[in-house]
């Protein structure tokens, strides 16, 4: 729970603070006082009398009175004793702290960090920090970087990790006219990380709240309540992009099965952000470019209108749009002949409208005022720049006006950022913000367009942890009594240690499949033998086999043929089990194309999902070969959900390949690993 104090406190000490606007303690009470910090200001520093017109105090117990929040930006170790005289003596229930040397420098500064954690919430207090740049909001700028931008209401909440990433996110966007509302840097997390400052957003949501937040994450210590409130959030209206970082793996994953080697903390943090209805991005720019995308609105279509003065980027843009899915479609409305009349000779009105270098404030104004009527249109791209001939405010005013009266959404790509830098500037005091790259926005409008409705309505429990320890390969007897209680699609079979009884078996359903029980990577052993059809060869086989089985026994199998799929399952500590799907055989294992959801799902989710893969067309029917029956296989996923939620020792699970043929699946090689 996060104190009200920390959001509006109405006394404020920076201890620490100093006159040299420069260093940390400096910086912070500048940034107080240029934004206008309304209430009182006290500095303690033992070596000043005065700072700013502001007294000094030489220590914390010598402050006149009670204080809200303090910004301690002293060295880690004077800190704990300051917090205990503050909190038991100056009853401060609000700190950050911005000086580093805790967690993130080894375990005895983590223990100091949970000392002052304990001591803060003995009191109900909050804790921003350690080692981070502060807080902005409407009420003070508690920060000691620049730059501070100017707060609105209707800008974007930024929650970073990171105070270096938070400052290069508000320098970059505010080049763009990209507006913030609150600005948060969780640093080391002690007490109050991202999870804490989306549950604030989250319950105190309402309609005039920013709909718009920019997360970048280092670490997701409660996924559970991250997804909580992300998911609320998102149900409420709200539009969350994230970025998460430190998601390469150093070393090899020890993995008994496919799925094992598949899996990642990073596919867990896919599924998660996917099914909070969060949308992904890699990095600042990608960002900033969503974050505007979502300022000007989605489309209610594909169908984008380009307009531009500069035909190589009009080009470039509707590559890249077309490529990721979106449509640059043919103008045919017949009042498009009207239009080329009122532009240069050599104009083009087909989509991209191309009105040349030299095409003027009128002309576009023109153009915007026909595209409004033209109903195969759904939003409409405007790119204008600068050959840097001539001024363009009035281009920019054109475009302004526009923007705020069309019912179509109209997104200003400006690339001319030396060449028109004060129109832009001018256009952005319109509190419109703009694009800079083409292909930067096309990427952000598909990804942002395409990801929009995914949210699902469904609970992320808090889920069974298995013992991890403790955790082995079931034999295939307790495999067929576990999936048949599921009534799971298996092949008919059974398991032989006598070859004539064997035989007799597997007469009856030639052809039959081979394998020794008890080996895990059956494959890589040359231990699966295929299409055996005869007495013969059937002996031969079952005798090699039994005596590589360190059970001497052997699974005979009915050969069924169709086209291979692959369903898994994996236990990711924390996140809980993840379920992958795909198609099988060279997907898989050179692709690696599948996609992956976090359990429990819902219907909705796989259907999505398996839009997604490289190799849905297989399941369409290609090249005279069969379609795959979509509603039973996402049954069969549905099934094996099930299976986990009621099973949750089950840490990895294997049904590779699974066999289509026709409208009948089939399990053919099955493993599960089961915590004891």
């Amino acid at each position: 729970m996060i104190n009200p104090k920390l959001i509006h406190p109405k006394s404020i000490a920076v201890i620490g603070g100093s006159d040299n606007p420069s260093s940390p303690g400096g910086k912070i009470i500048e940034n107080l006082v240029n934004h206008k910090y309304q209430g009182k200001i006290y500095i303690v520093n033992p070596k000043k009398d005065k700072i700013k017109n502001f007294k000094v105090y030489k220590n914390v117990s010598l402050l006149p009175e009670n204080i809200d929040l303090a910004i301690i930006a002293i060295s880690a170790k004077y800190i704990e004793e300051t917090v205990k005289i503050l909190t038991e003596e100056k009853k401060t229930q609000a700190f950050i702290i911005i000086s580093a040397g805790f967690s993130d420098v080894g375990e005895a500064g983590k223990a100091l960090e949970n000392r002052i954690v304990k001591q803060i919430e003995k009191y109900n207090g909050s804790l921003l920090g350690p080692n981070n740049i502060g807080l902005i909001n409407k009420n003070y700028a508690g920060v000691f970087t620049s730059p501070v931008p100017k707060l609105d209401k209707n800008g974007v909440d930024l929650i970073s990790g990171s105070g270096a990433t938070a400052v290069f996110i508000m320098e970059a966007a505010m080049l763009q006219g990209l507006s913030f509302n609150s600005v948060w840097t969780v640093g080391n997390s002690a007490q109050i990380g991202v999870e804490e400052v989306l549950e604030y957003m989250d319950e105190n949501f309402d309609l005039d709240s920013p709909k718009i937040k920019l997360l970048y994450i280092e670490h997701i210590k409660n996924p559970s309540k991250f997804y909580k409130h992300a998911r609320s959030l998102s149900q409420k209206g709200a539009k969350i992009i994230a970025i998460k970082s430190g998601n390469s793996q150093s070393g090899q994953r020890a993995a008994g099965s496919h799925t094992g080697a598949l899996a990642s903390p990073d596919s867990a943090v896919q599924a998660l952000f996917d099914k909070a209805g969060i949308v992904r991005v890699e990095g600042r720019n990608e960002m900033i470019q969503a974050a505007i995308v979502l300022k000007y609105g989605i489309p209610k279509g594909k169908n984008i209108l380009i307009v531009t003065h500069a035909g190589g980027p009009g080009v470039m843009l509707t590559d890249i749009l077309e490529k990721n899915g979106m449509k640059v479609p043919e103008i045919k409305d017949p009042s498009k002949k009207k239009l080329l009349a009122k532009l240069y000779p050599g104009s083009s009105v087909d989509n991209p409208i191309d009105f040349l270098a030299t095409g003027t404030a009128e002309q576009l104004d023109a153009i915007l005022n026909y595209a409004e009527k033209f109903d195969e249109i759904d939003a409409i791209a405007v790119i204008f720049g600068s050959p840097g001939l001539f001024e363009v405010f009035d281009v920019y005013d054109v475009l302004a006006k526009h923007i705020i009266k069309n019912k179509k959404i109209i997104y200003p790509i400006l690339p001319s950022v030396i060449n028109v830098k004060k129109e832009i500037e001018y256009f952005h005091q319109k509190k419109l913000a703009s694009f800079s790259d083409e292909v930067l926005f096309a990427k952000a409008l598909t990804k942002i367009y395409f990801a929009a409705g995914n949210s699902v309505i469904t609970t992320l429990e808090n889920h069974h942890t298995p013992n991890l320890s403790n955790a082995e390969f079931i034999n295939q007897t307790e495999i067929n009594e576990l999936l048949k209680k599921y009534k799971f699609p298996l092949v008919q079979q059974q398991i032989f240690n006598n070859e004539k009884q064997a035989w007799e078996f597997a007469r009856k359903i030639l052809p039959v499949v081979l394998k020794p029980e008890g080996i895990l990577h059956k494959t890589e052993q040359n231990a699966v033998r295929l299409n055996i059809l005869n007495e013969k060869d059937f002996n031969r086989n079952f005798d090699e086999l039994q005596k590589i089985s360190p059970t001497h026994k052997v699974l005979v199998q009915q050969q069924i043929k169709g086209e291979e799929l692959f369903i898994g399952v994996k236990y990711e500590e924390n996140f809980g089990h993840l379920l992958m799907f795909g198609a099988g055989g060279i997907f898989i294992e050179i692709l690696k194309d599948f996609q992956t959801l976090l359990i429990p799902i819902e219907e909705n989710e796989i259907l999505d999902k398996l839009k997604k893969l490289k190799s849905y067309p297989l399941f369409k029917g290609i090249r005279g070969k069969k379609s795959i029956d979509i509603n039973n296989f996402v049954a069969l996923i549905k099934r094996t959900d099930q299976l986990i939620r009621e099973n949750p020792d089950i840490i990895e699970l294997d049904f590779n390949p699974v066999i289509a043929s026709g409208e009948d699946f089939y399990l053919v090689d099955i493993r599960i690993k089961k915590a004891r």
